[in-house]
């Protein structure tokens, strides 16, 4: 599916949130989008790691890792775990790592950073909650679309 997020800025101006410009782009794929599955946890990625192996086709997992910068939320077996499973992409508020092989990964990865470190593995997380960052609300069931110009909501599917 190609688009351009400008584009759907434009068609869609008084549907859409446009989320702060914040994220790199560190996925194979640089346009992604689909239904959002929210994960809320802070420098613990068990719900990360059990999401990225459920079938995930046309969905995003957005994850709000808090903004830490301590540590990394996802690195190359999860994102190669999340690209079979069908997922389209992941936002996370948070740091990715090994992005040498998630670059070469089918799979849409934007994060705040990279951190070498991996995260801690308590079994603490939310899945499916409503989450703010970024000056938006990324709520369950609704739509992200992600390129290298930004990342957009909307609460329906716009193509």
């Amino acid at each position: 599916m190609d688009f351009v997020t400008p584009d759907l800025c434009d068609q869609y101006s008084d549907t859409v949130s446009v989320v702060e410009p914040l994220f790199i782009n560190y996925g194979q794929r640089c346009c992604f989008s689909g239904e959002i599955v929210t994960v809320k946890c802070f420098e613990d990625n068990s719900v990360v790691k059990e999401q990225v192996s459920v079938p995930g086709t046309d969905k995003v997992l957005v994850v709000d890792g808090g903004g830490s910068k301590r540590c990394a939320l996802l690195g190359d077996q999860l994102a190669l775990k999340a690209s079979e499973s069908g997922w389209s992409g992941l936002v996370i508020y948070g740091c990715v790592r090994d992005i040498d092989e998630i670059r070469k990964t089918d799979l849409g990865v934007q994060a705040l950073g990279l951190h070498p470190r991996k995260s801690v593995k308590r079994g603490v997380g939310e899945l499916n909650v409503v989450v703010t960052f970024a000056g938006v609300t990324f709520t369950p069931g609704c739509y992200l679309y992600a390129d290298n110009n930004g990342i957009i909501l909307s609460s329906k599917k716009l193509i």
